[in-house]
C-alpha cells in the first residue's frame, strides 16, 4: 500500500468521494451521519464491533427523528445508511480521500491512531482531526506530510449544530483548507477558519465560562438550578452552563481547562477543584448518569 507522499497533490473537493471516520462514539457517529446524508460514502472505523453496531442504531434513530420533522424522506434515510460501511480494519481506509479522526480527546491516543493508519492510506489523502483543544500543528508534525493535516472541529450534536471550526496548522496547505471547507459547505455547515491556538476559538471562550459557573456553585454563590436559570433567561442561552458542561462531559471540560492552563501558563485558566472532584468520582455528566444533574429519572434534576 502506498504511503502519503509530500510531493503528491492532495485530494481536491471534487475528488473527495469516500470519507473515513475514526471512532464510533457520539461525535464519530454524528459525523458519519451528516456525511452519508450529504452523499459521501463513509468508512466508519472503531476497535470495538459493538460500538459500531450502536453507532448504526443511533444514526438510524436520529434519521427517523429527522423524518418525523419532515426534513428528509424514508428513501433519504435508506440511501444514507447504505453509504456507511463499518470496519475494525484500518487497511479499509485505502479507499478514502479524506479521513476524520474523532477519537477521545487524548493527544497520545490520537498520535497513535495517525501513526497506525499512515501505511494504509493512499497518496493525497487529507487527514483531519476533530480535536476540540489539542495543537493541530503538533499532531501534524508526527504525520508523513503535515501540509495535508487540518483541524475540523464539529459541534455536538453534529446532525443538529450547524457550525464547524476549521483549524489551520503551521504547515497546512491552502489546498487542504479549501478541500475541507468545500466538504463543510456540502454538509450544510457554517464554518470559520481559525488559527492553531490552545482550545482554538469556541472552547477558549466557552469552557472558561463553564468553569466559572462551577466556581460560583462551589463558592455557594447560587444553586445549580439558579445558575442555569439565570444564564438561560438573562443571556438567552438555550441551556444553562452546568447542564451544558454535563452534556459536553466533565472530563472533556477538565481536559480543555488543563490544556489552556498549561499552554498559556495563566492561573485564570485554573480548573475549579469541584470539577476535578467530580471527574475523580466518575461523575462525568450525561454519559455516566450523574454530573451536576442526576439523569437516572425521566428528566434531569440537580444533583446537589
Amino acid at each position: 500500500m502506498e504511503t502519503m507522499n509530500p510531493t503528491t497533490d492532495e485530494a481536491t473537493p471534487a475528488q473527495i468521494v469516500t470519507v473515513g471516520v475514526i471512532g464510533a462514539g457520539q461525535m464519530g457517529s454524528g459525523i458519519a451521519h451528516v456525511l452519508a446524508l450529504a452523499g459521501y460514502d463513509v468508512v466508519l472505523n472503531d476497535l470495538d464491533p459493538k460500538s459500531l453496531e450502536r453507532a448504526l442504531t443511533t444514526i438510524g434513530s436520529n434519521l427517523d427523528r429527522t423524518i418525523r420533522k419532515g426534513t428528509i424522506t424514508v428513501a433519504d434515510k435508506e440511501q444514507a445508511l447504505t453509504r456507511i460501511a463499518t470496519t475494525t480494519v484500518v487497511a479499509d481506509f485505502a479507499k478514502c480521500q479524506l479521513i476524520i479522526e474523532a477519537a477521545t480527546e487524548d493527544e497520545a491516543i490520537k498520535r497513535k491512531i495517525f501513526a497506525g493508519i499512515a501505511p494504509h492510506i493512499a497518496a493525497g489523502t487529507i487527514l483531519a482531526t476533530n480535536t476540540s483543544s489539542i495543537s493541530v500543528t503538533r499532531m501534524a508534525a508526527t504525520t508523513p506530510d503535515p501540509s495535508r493535516f487540518v483541524g475540523m472541529h464539529f459541534m455536538n450534536p453534529v446532525p443538529v449544530m450547524t457550525f464547524v471550526e476549521i483549524i489551520r496548522g503551521a504547515a497546512t496547505s491552502d489546498a487542504t483548507v479549501a478541500a475541507v471547507v468545500a466538504v463543510s459547505d456540502r454538509l450544510g455547515k457554517v464554518n470559520a477558519l481559525v488559527e492553531d491556538s490552545p482550545a482554538f476559538l469556541v472552547n477558549r471562550l466557552l469552557i472558561p465560562m463553564l468553569n466559572e459557573a462551577i466556581f460560583a456553585l462551589a463558592e455557594g454563590v447560587a444553586s445549580v438550578e439558579a445558575i442555569d436559570t439565570a444564564m438561560r433567561l438573562s443571556a438567552n442561552h438555550p441551556m444553562g452552563p452546568l447542564m451544558l458542561a454535563d452534556y459536553i462531559g466533565l472530563d472533556t471540560c477538565l481536559s480543555i481547562m488543563r490544556i489552556l492552563q498549561r499552554e498559556f501558563g495563566d492561573q485564570k485558566y485554573r480548573p475549579c477543584p469541584l470539577l476535578v472532584k467530580y471527574v475523580d468520582a466518575g461523575w462525568l455528566g450525561r454519559k455516566t448518569g450523574r454530573g451536576f444533574y442526576d439523569y437516572s429519572g425521566e428528566a434531569p434534576v440537580p444533583a446537589r
